[in-house]
């Protein structure tokens, strides 16, 4: 180039720049795809949707339809949240996880202050219009999100007893304030704690002193309330007998009358007869009305969502995110079980509520948000050929 500009000088010619010819456009297409997970959108409907059902059958008998729309309310609220969540980068929740545990440390210290008592224990914080939200819902939220971050970020921490002490501090203050008054929602906080745990970690002795705490806690709060928690056991013990048997007792007259098959929908005749039948005892009335066959497909339901969130979080590109989804999949599905050991008497009665189905809003807000946030990590997989969104772009050559 330099040697033509010099003959040009000595000729005395002009030299004039060139616009290089544009070469044009083509497409091509890209072999990875973006994902989102539709079949675990389709599942949390359908369940939600099965369960403003079950609560309409299982209350209209004695309240009309004033449960189903206030569930059908909640259920509106929570598919707003769970697609605007679905949009949001789910990275941003590793950056607040502090602030995150922080806040709700102070809902449930709040709940002790200002809470509202119902059924002799205080769980509750309500407004003057009967709005209320249940803090330790919350909690289950804020315990993955910071479990998740805690185990990316301090990965030389969980090596050793006194790095775990510094991670499991907030999760341990947290889960205690819970079980003073939820025992139940207590010990599923502690399983979210633990699944994030020995999934991100293989090694299992720097929290053995752990366990030992853990089992010596249980003992208190379990002499805390007196005999109250005792006699929960007493009743499990004696189902055919004990007073304080009558729910479980009437929730298993209900199972064993649907049969096979069930008496139907809305034909049930224990949610006459079973205390708080839309809430804890919903999966009885749903054997009875749907039979033993429509409980196995229920429970199939959930499994297929257990297995979808499990793909999300193999899949999740980075670690931050499959712990988090890992949290959530121990929080359904424990809680799932929970609920439906305790249908079937296989563990003592607790009031525990089965997800998407048993009546309650903050549950059900809560538990649509979290299906939000996992399908929030599934819009960053990129999956190859795998036939869900081609992108096209435009390339030079």
């Amino acid at each position: 180039m330099n040697s033509t500009k010099q003959k040009a000088r000595r000729l005395g010619l002009r030299t004039t720049r060139t616009e290089k010819k544009k070469r044009p456009f083509r497409i091509k297409l890209i072999t990875e795809t973006t994902y989102f997970d539709y079949p675990l959108l389709f599942i949390s409907v359908f369940l939600t949707l099965f369960g403003l059902l079950m609560v309409y059958s299982s209350s209209y008998y004695y309240n009309g339809t004033a449960y189903v729309r206030r569930q059908a309310m909640f259920a509106a609220l929570g598919f707003v949240a769970m697609f605007a969540v679905s949009f949001v980068n789910y990275k941003l929740y590793e950056k607040f996880h502090l602030w995150i545990i922080l806040g709700v440390i102070a809902l449930i210290i709040s709940v002790y202050i200002f809470g509202v008592a119902v059924n002799g224990s205080t769980r509750w914080l309500s407004t003057k219009s009967g709005f209320g939200i249940q803090p330790s819902e919350l909690a289950k939220i804020g315990l993955c999100i910071y479990m998740a971050a805690a185990c990316t970020n301090h990965v030389k921490d969980m090596r050793t007893f006194k790095g775990l002490c510094k991670i499991l501090a907030f999760p341990i203050i947290t889960v205690g304030l819970i079980a003073i008054e939820n025992l139940s929602t207590g010990i599923i906080c502690v399983v979210i704690v633990v699944a994030i745990w020995f999934v991100a970690t293989p090694r299992i002795a720097p929290a053995l002193p752990f366990v030992a705490f853990a089992a010596v806690a249980g003992v208190v709060l379990l002499l805390m309330k007196g005999s109250y928690r005792l006699d929960r056991i007493d009743a499990w013990l004696n189902v055919d007998t004990s007073e304080d048997a009558y729910q479980t007792r009437q929730g298993l007259y209900a199972i064993g009358s649907g049969g096979w098959f069930g008496r139907g929908i809305g034909q049930s005749v224990q949610k006459q007869i079973i205390p708080e039948a839309q809430n804890d005892m919903i999966f009885s009335i749903i054997c009875e009305e749907i039979g033993i066959v429509g409980g196995i497909m229920v429970i199939a339901v959930f499994l297929m969502l257990l297995w979808r969130m499990r793909f999300i979080a193999e899949g999740a590109p980075d670690r931050f995110g499959s712990l988090m989804v890992v949290g959530f999949i121990a929080n359904i599905g424990f809680q799932a079980f929970v609920n439906m050991a305790v249908v079937t008497n296989l563990i003592p009665n607790t009031g525990v509520t089965l997800p998407f189905i048993s009546y309650g809003g903050t549950s059900l807000l809560v538990t649509l948000t979290e299906m939000g946030m996992v399908l929030s990590v599934s819009r960053r997989i990129i999956a190859e050929n795998d036939g869900y969104i081609e992108k096209v772009v435009r390339v030079t050559e």
